[in-house]
């Protein structure tokens, strides 16, 4: 704040409240962001989402089949009598699946699926097709969903939060091209502690009903491989740029009359 003029800062020593007004209309004043999901837990990235947009920030969320949620996910997998499963553990008396007693013995949590199947059994009683809720299986709209209920979505306002809200599974053009970020306070590496349990978002669409997790996968290979071509042709490029510049004969005029400029 030094460098800022001399009543403008003893206004903002006065106001602290202006300098944070400030600060985030100059982070507005970027057009939009791009955030790469994977890998953010996601219902902390929802609640970083929601602030901004209302906010007034355009954002918009890549890679949402990589989102992340803290516990593991598992899904009881019907077997015949008197067989066995990977576990080694017998599936006869429960009828092919296994007891709550079984599962913490072979270690196993299943909450995150669990919770998921109550989630899509709770429905309108006279006409689930017009009053709701609507269960949405694809992990995009997932986390749409998870932004919706942290934003006053029914006034003018959260109206128009949500449409600066943009999400996909995989990166779609134009945003392969564009600079993605990340939100460090929702990163699972940094908020769960190392050995914890979780599963990602994608796995649990794909077993609830999302048909397109090979499509996608498919589409994030031919992606990669692209980008990695780029990658490898922008570092010959700046290899030669430095190779250049350490080459390069510079008379001392010249020189003094770039120094003139600026440069």
């Amino acid at each position: 704040m030094s460098s800022i003029d001399p009543v403008v800062r003893t206004t903002l020593l006065k106001h602290p409240d202006a300098y944070r007004d400030i600060l985030i209309s100059l982070l507005c004043l970027v057009e939009m962001v791009v955030i790469d999901g994977k890998g953010h837990l996601l219902g902390r990235l929802a609640s970083t989402v929601a602030k901004q947009l209302l906010n007034g920030q355009k954002i918009v969320v890549v890679r949402c089949e990589a989102l992340n949620i803290s516990g593991e996910f598992f899904r009881a997998k019907p077997q015949c009598d008197g067989e066995k499963d990977e576990q080694g553990i017998s599936t006869r008396k429960t009828g092919g699946h296994r007891t709550f007693l079984e599962l913490q013995m072979a270690n196993l949590g299943f909450w995150d699926i669990v919770k998921y199947h109550a989630y899509l059994r709770k429905m309108t009683r006279y006409n689930p097709t017009r009053g709701g809720p609507f269960h949405f299986r694809a992990p995009s709209r997932i986390f749409y969903k998870a932004v919706r209920g942290m934003i006053p979505h029914k006034t003018a306002r959260g109206t128009a939060a949500m449409e600066r809200l943009k999400v996909f599974e995989g990166v779609p053009p134009p945003y392969d091209k564009k600079k993605r970020v990340v939100v460090p306070q929702a990163l699972r590496v940094l908020r769960l502690r190392p050995g914890r349990k979780y599963c990602t978002v994608g796995r649990l669409s794909h077993e609830v009903g999302w048909k397109y997790q090979d499509v996608v996968a498919r589409l994030e290979e031919r992606r990669k491989v692209k980008s990695s071509a780029y990658y490898e042709r922008k570092k010959a490029a700046r290899r030669q740029l430095v190779h250049a510049q350490k080459s390069a004969v510079v008379s001392e005029k010249t020189k003094s009359q770039l120094a003139q400029y600026g440069f």
